[in-house]
């Protein structure tokens, strides 16, 4: 059997018509956001007069439905993927030409990444040349790729976990569901500001990232004086929860 390297530029090339190929990811993860961008914004400053206001509301919806991308990219439609391609036996033919599941699991990860980062930046260039968007602060900017890019790998992780514990596309879309709009319902971004949620579903919205991003990342955003450690704790609680979840699935025969 050759000997193959972990990363190979025809694995990755070919990781990535996979990509392409998954309607999910292009429906929920490129479509939706850029739908949203446009019509939250609308639809929630509809019959305001300060524009400074507007601007603000504008920035904040803009900020928020951002998160959608690594959800619906890393978490669901990879994950979908992942199990849909385990229940047909497909790792199992690669391990026959000496491609190990260490070898895809690192090149899936390299497509996955660069169709997120491109995904996104189509996204902000679109909101900025659509959106009249308050003016960041380069730090802001900064910390928020940061933030959006260690929530994709937290995304990743636990799609990937979570395909392999399940190994099967009926159930892992039903968990990968919830999980997406539990996500969205818990951050405030189903209507639910965090104001106003009972103490429970606060307590569980405080251990997602998504939640410091849709009500604070305004704040972030413009350069202002902001507490980053309750956000820090989210993303430690989550990403354990996610390397948990990995290592089970990786485990498992």
């Amino acid at each position: 059997m050759p000997v193959r390297k972990t990363i190979s530029k025809s694995l990755i090339l070919y990781e990535i018509r996979n990509v392409l190929g998954n309607p999910y990811i292009w429906i929920f993860g490129v479509g939706f956001p850029i739908f949203f961008m446009f019509l939250m914004p609308t639809a929630v400053t509809r019959g305001m007069t300060d524009a400074s206001i507007i601007r603000m509301v504008t920035t904040s919806l803009f900020l928020s439905i951002g998160a959608l991308i690594p959800m619906a990219n890393m978490l669901m439609g990879y994950g979908i993927s992942c199990a849909q391609e385990m229940e047909k036996g497909v790792p199992q033919r690669l391990e026959l030409f000496g491609i190990s599941r260490k070898m895809t699991l690192c090149n899936r990860a390299i497509s996955e990444g660069i169709f997120f980062v491109l995904s996104f930046l189509l996204y902000g260039l679109i909101g900025m040349l659509g959106l009249k968007l308050e003016a960041p602060a380069a730090i802001g900017v900064m910390y928020y790729a940061v933030c959006m890019l260690l929530f994709g790998i937290i995304c990743f992780a636990m799609g990937h976990g979570i395909a392999c514990l399940l190994r099967k596309f009926s159930l892992t879309y039903c968990v990968m569901m919830i999980l997406y709009f539990g996500f969205m319902v818990c951050s405030g971004m189903m209507g639910i500001s965090y104001e106003d949620m009972p103490k429970a579903m606060k307590a569980v919205a405080n251990l997602i990232p998504v939640t410091y991003i849709t009500k604070d990342f305004y704040t972030v955003w413009t350069g202002k004086s902001y507490n980053f450690m309750p956000m820090i704790q989210s993303y430690l609680f989550l990403g354990a929860v996610a390397g948990i979840v990995l290592f089970a699935g990786m485990k498992r025969k």
